[in-house]
């Protein structure tokens, strides 16, 4: 039972690291519903590429904010939070804990420590403009201006991400204040909140990646390919199809590379994202990491985990 009504427990980490499972199980032992929070799982449609959790794998917790989005919508961080705060209101309400569980770094910061952006901070012709220039000169044109004035930001963002990067740059545009220090000065504003935090990363950077090279193996065989094919015939949304596993699939579906080349070209964007993601994490000092490979089963690192939230005395199973 909730000892405060702003508790949150949480559960972050990079791809492939046993983040589901861990957030069940948490949820069986201290009653509680899972949020998701990943930019890419609340899309429809997209479940294999996405991995968002199974009717299997969620024995029977309830999950909220996954597969819920139409992917040809435009989707922001500030939707997300209003979202989320909304069912973490509800989930208290009803006397369960939320654990928030996703990997997506800026929707789990700007959600946890209230980060907000104001209207004022939108300006369509800008955006217009850094668009244009996204499709004639290319995304590292302004990845690296953002560089330039926000490395903290920009060391966090793949060049396939357009749109964060240039909402990034409008922000700065617009306000002269870059995204990293409006999240510093947001966070002045105080949380909502007030989350425990597990953490899962991997001693061996080895294991994490065959983790993740097995995934994207399995992910072929659960239909990938046609899940990827199915959504370029349907969709056309700006921001779902930032997804890790469908622009690495396009050049076999245009019939421009081999699936074998295809395929290791997604393993290694999604071993890069597992680095950015821990990047991000590893900046909070109040994420408490469980090193995943130091454990023999998941159930011993659920064990561990539930010791560690005990003895932070928020919760009672």
């Amino acid at each position: 039972m909730l000892a405060e009504s702003e508790n949150v427990l949480a559960v972050v980490g990079p791809t492939a690291s046993g983040k589901t499972r861990l957030a069940v199980e948490l949820c069986k032992r201290f009653d509680g519903e899972v949020v998701s929070c990943d930019s890419m799982q609340i899309y429809n449609d997209m479940r294999i590429a996405t991995a968002a959790p199974t009717e299997e794998e969620m024995q029977g917790i309830k999950h909220h904010l996954i597969c819920f989005a139409d992917p040809s919508d435009e989707f922001s961080v500030k939707r997300y939070c209003e979202l989320a705060n909304n069912c973490i209101d509800d989930i208290i309400r009803r006397g369960k804990v939320p654990v928030i569980a996703g990997g997506t770094g800026l929707y789990f910061s700007s959600l946890i420590d209230n980060i907000q952006f104001s209207d004022e901070e939108t300006d369509g012709e800008y955006r217009r403009y850094l668009k244009q220039r996204a499709e004639n000169e290319g995304a590292q044109i302004l990845l690296d201006e953002l560089y330039e004035i926000d490395p903290e930001t920009a060391d966090t963002l793949h060049v396939n991400n357009v749109g964060r990067i240039i909402r990034a740059l409008e922000i700065y545009h617009n306000t002269g204040i870059t995204m990293s220090e409006n999240k510093r000065l947001s966070k002045l504003k105080g949380s909502i909140y007030n989350p425990f935090i597990i953490g899962l990363d991997a001693e061996n950077r080895d294991y994490l990646y065959n983790r993740i090279n097995a995934r994207v193996d399995r992910m072929v065989e659960d239909g990938l390919v046609e899940e990827a094919n199915n959504y370029y015939g349907k969709y056309s949304g700006k921001t779902s199809v930032q997804a890790i596993g469908y622009k690495e699939l396009k050049p076999y579906l245009d019939g421009t590379a081999s699936l074998e080349e295809c395929l290791e070209q997604l393993k290694l964007s999604t071993r890069r994202y597992a680095k950015r993601q821990l990047t991000w994490f590893r900046k909070d000092t109040r994420v408490h990491f469980l090193m995943i490979d130091k454990y023999k089963s998941p159930d011993s690192l659920t064990e561990a985990a539930v010791s560690l939230i005990k003895e932070g005395d928020m919760f009672e199973p």
